[in-house]
C-alpha cells in the first residue's frame, strides 16, 4: 500500500456515504454479493496483500468533471504522467476543447478525459491477449502491458482513446483508476490535482457536494451507446449551436433541437478541392493490414477454387488437375499467404508474443481471426506437403489438409470481416466492409489461378478456363462496385463521422478515390470482354495486361483507403496535442525529434528479422513455456 501524506488535502480524499442500487442503465453499482470471494481479494499492489478499507470498495466508481470548471491548464495531464511515469508522447488523461461563436462572444469548453470504465468495455471483448480485466474492486478495468503484444485493436474499438499504443515500446497502457490510491482512501492523481475543481471521482451516479447535475453527454463526448461509460458531466452554461474541434478532423457538434443533444457532422475545413496523397495513402501506418486482407483474401479464394472449381463444374478448371499446374498454383498460393502473415506479425509492437493472439477465442474476433487464418495456413502447409508425392496413399492426407483449409479459410475470413464492424469507426461499421472483402476474394483468387495458368500451361490449354476465371472475376469487381456505391450513399446520409470519412475520400484523397473508381470499372469491363470473348492474340495479350495492372493498382488504392479515411468516434484534441495533423506535421519538418512536443517516430516497425530471433533465443523460450503451462493450469 502506498503511504498517505499526513498534509493530503480534504479534497483529495473519498466522500461516499450513500450510494444508489443501480445506474441509469439499470446495471447494479454493487459489483458483487453477499459471499462472494471476490469481496475480500487483495489487489496486490507493490506486493501488499492488504485489503483496502473502503466500504464501497466493490462497487462501480466514475469521475465526474464540470466542464463549466475546467479551464484547460492540463495539470490532471501532468499529475497522470508523473505519476505513472508517462514518456512525453503517452497521456493516460488528455484536455482537449471544441469551441464556438466568434469575438466579442467567443466560447472555449475543455474535456478533460481518461479511460471511462465503461460497464460494457469492448477494449476488454476485443483483445486477443486477454491483457484487460475488469475488476469487481472500484469496477476498474486494467490492462497488463506485459501480456499485450501491440495489435493495437483496443485503441480502434473504444471511443474514447484510452488505450495508447506506444510506437516506441511497442505495447498499450492506459488509466488504472490509481486503484493504489484508492485503496487508501485518496482520489485518483488527476482529481487530486485539479485547480478549477473540475474534475471529482466517487462511486458512480453520485453528485458531488456543490453540483446538482449529472448528464452523461456534452458536445464533443462521443456517444455512450456502445459502452456505457463511467462518467458523469456537469455542464450548464449555454453553448453555440455549433461547436468545432480545433484539431485537423473535419467534425463539428451541431446542436439537434427537438432532441437537445450536440451530434457529430462533417466540418468541410479542408475546402473542396481534391488532392492525389499518394504518400501518405500508400506508405499509411496500415499498410501491413492492407497487404494482409488483400493477400489472404486472395489465397482463400484462389485455393477454394482449386479444390472445389471442377466439384463445382467450373468449366475449364479440369485443366488445374495437372500435376505441373496444380503444384505452381499451390505453391504460389502458399508464398503470398505466408508474406500476408509475416507482415502482420511484423507489423505488432511484440513480433514475438504472436502466440498470444490465440487467448481471447471466447471474446475476441481478432483472435478468432487468427485461429482461422492460422489454421487455413496449416491446412495449406500440410496440403502442399503431401500433394507432392502424388500417389494414393499420400493423396488421402492431402484430402484431409485440403479440406481443413477450405473449412478454415471462410471462417477466418468471416472473423476477418467482422473485427472491422466497430461502432467505434462509422465508416468501416458497413456491409460495404463485406462486400469489399468477398469482392476481393472473388477477383485476386480467379487473378492468381489465371496468372499462374497463363506461364505454364500452353494457350490452347486455356480455352475454357480464362473465361471462367474471368466471369469470376467479373462477379468479385460487381460485388465490390456496388459496395462501394452503396456505402458513398450511405456515409453521406448518416451525418456522424463516417460522413466526415467520406469528405475526406471525396478531398483529401479525391483523385486517388476517382483513380480507384476509374479503375474498378475499367477492370469489370475488361473483365466482362474477356469472359466473352476469352484470350486471342496479341489484342488478347494486351487486354489481359492492362486487367491485370488495373486490378492490382485498384485493389491496392481501394484497402489503402479503406484503413487511412476511417475517423473514430475519439475525443477533440487540442491544437499540439491529440491533433493528427500536427502529429504529420511534426514528423514531416523534424519536430518530432524535440520531445517536449510529444510526437515520436514509429520505431517498432523497423524491427527486423535477425532481432526477432534474438528476442525469441533470449526471452521468449521462457514466455512460451510459462504461456503453455498457464493454459493447462500448471501455474
Amino acid at each position: 500500500m502506498i503511504k498517505v501524506r499526513s498534509d493530503e488535502p480534504k479534497y483529495a480524499y473519498l466522500w461516499d456515504k450513500e450510494t444508489k442500487d443501480k445506474n441509469r442503465y439499470g446495471q447494479n453499482i454493487e459489483l458483487t454479493e453477499e459471499g462472494d470471494e471476490r469481496r475480500n481479494k487483495s489487489l496486490n499492489i507493490n506486493g501488499d496483500d492488504g485489503i483496502g478499507d473502503n466500504p464501497n470498495r466493490n462497487k462501480q466508481h466514475g469521475f465526474f468533471l464540470n466542464a463549466d470548471n475546467c479551464i484547460g491548464c492540463h495539470a490532471c495531464e501532468s499529475a497522470c504522467s508523473e505519476k505513472n511515469d508517462n514518456p512525453a508522447h503517452i497521456a493516460f488523461r488528455s484536455v482537449g476543447f471544441v469551441e464556438g461563436g466568434s469575438y466579442p462572444d467567443y466560447q472555449r469548453l475543455n474535456i478533460s478525459m481518461a479511460c471511462n470504465h465503461c460497464d460494457d468495455p469492448v477494449c476488454l471483448k476485443g483483445c486477443p491477449t486477454r491483457a484487460y480485466t475488469k475488476f469487481t474492486e472500484y469496477g476498474a478495468v486494467l490492462q497488463d502491458p506485459d501480456i499485450c503484444f501491440g495489435c493495437g485493436y483496443c485503441t480502434w474499438v473504444c471511443p474514447y482513446n484510452a488505450p495508447q499504443l506506444d510506437p516506441v515500446k511497442g505495447e498499450v497502457s492506459k488509466c488504472n483508476m490509481c486503484v493504489d490510491r484508492l485503496e487508501v482512501g485518496l482520489k485518483p492523481s488527476c482529481v487530486s490535482a485539479c485547480l478549477g475543481n473540475a474534475l471529482d471521482f466517487g462511486v458512480v451516479e453520485n453528485i458531488p457536494e456543490n453540483r446538482d447535475q449529472a448528464i452523461t453527454e456534452i458536445p464533443g463526448f462521443p456517444t455512450t451507446d456502445i459502452t456505457h461509460p463511467n462518467i458523469r458531466f456537469q455542464q450548464k452554461k449555454q453553448n453555440h449551436h455549433e461547436m468545432t474541434r480545433t484539431d485537423s478532423m473535419p467534425l463539428k457538434y451541431v446542436k439537434d433541437e427537438a432532441e437537445g443533444k450536440y451530434k457529430a457532422t462533417v466540418d468541410k475545413k479542408s475546402g473542396l478541392e481534391k488532392h492525389w496523397n499518394f504518400r501518405s495513402l500508400l506508405t499509411s501506418h496500415e499498410s501491413a493490414h492492407v497487404i494482409f486482407t488483400l493477400f489472404t483474401q486472395a489465397t482463400v479464394g484462389a485455393f477454394l477454387m482449386l479444390i472445389l472449381g471442377e466439384s463445382l463444374d467450373l468449366l475449364g478448371f479440369k485443366v488445374l488437375n495437372d500435376y505441373t499446374i496444380h503444384m505452381s498454383l499451390v505453391a504460389t498460393i502458399f508464398i503470398l499467404s505466408t508474406i500476408g502473415l509475416f507482415k502482420l506479425n511484423m507489423h505488432l509492437g511484440k513480433p514475438h508474443r504472436f502466440y498470444r493472439g490465440f487467448n481471447n477465442l471466447r471474446l475476441s474476433p481478432v483472435s478468432r481471426e487468427i485461429a482461422g487464418v492460422s489454421m487455413f495456413y496449416t491446412g495449406l502447409l500440410g496440403y502442399a506437403f503431401f500433394a507432392l508425392f502424388d500417389n494414393a496413399f499420400m493423396g488421402f492426407f492431402a484430402t484431409i489438409f485440403a479440406y481443413l483449409a477450405v473449412i478454415s479459410g471462410p471462417i477466418g475470413l468471416y472473423f476477418m470481416y467482422k473485427l472491422y464492424r466497430i461502432p467505434a469507426r462509422p465508416f468501416w461499421d458497413h456491409c460495404q466492409t463485406g462486400t469489399a472483402f468477398l469482392g476481393s476474394m472473388l477477383s485476386l483468387g480467379s487473378f492468381i489461378i489465371a496468372a499462374v495458368s497463363l506461364v505454364v500451361l500452353p494457350a490452347s490449354a486455356l480455352i475454357e478456363l480464362i473465361p471462367t476465371l474471368a466471369s469470376i472475376m467479373a462477379i468479385g469487381l460487381t460485388i465490390e462496385i456496388v459496395g462501394h456505391l452503396v456505402h458513398a450513399r450511405d456515409m453521406q446520409r448518416i451525418n456522424n463521422e463516417g460522413t466526415a470519412s467520406h469528405y475526406r475520400q471525396t478531398t483529401q484523397y479525391g483523385k486517388s478515390y476517382l483513380l480507384r473508381n476509374a479503375l474498378l470499372c475499367l477492370s469489370l469491363v475488361l473483365a466482362v470482354t474477356i469472359s466473352s470473348t476469352g484470350l486471342s492474340g496479341m489484342l488478347g495479350m494486351i487486354t489481359a495486361i492492362i486487367l491485370a495492372l488495373s486490378l492490382m493498382i485498384a485493389s491496392a488504392f481501394s484497402r489503402s483507403l479503406f484503413f487511412v479515411l476511417v475517423i473514430p468516434t475519439t475525443m477533440p484534441g487540442a491544437f499540439f496535442w491529440k491533433n493528427d495533423g500536427f502529429v504529420d506535421h511534426a514528423r514531416e519538418t523534424g519536430l518530432a525529434d524535440a520531445p517536449q512536443h510529444g510526437v515520436v517516430y514509429e520505431r517498432h516497425h523497423a524491427f527486423k528479422l535477425d532481432e526477432l530471433i534474438q528476442t525469441i533465443k533470449e526471452n521468449s523460450l521462457q514466455d512460451m513455456l510459462e504461456h503453455v503451462q498457464w493454459i493447462f493450469g500448471k501455474k
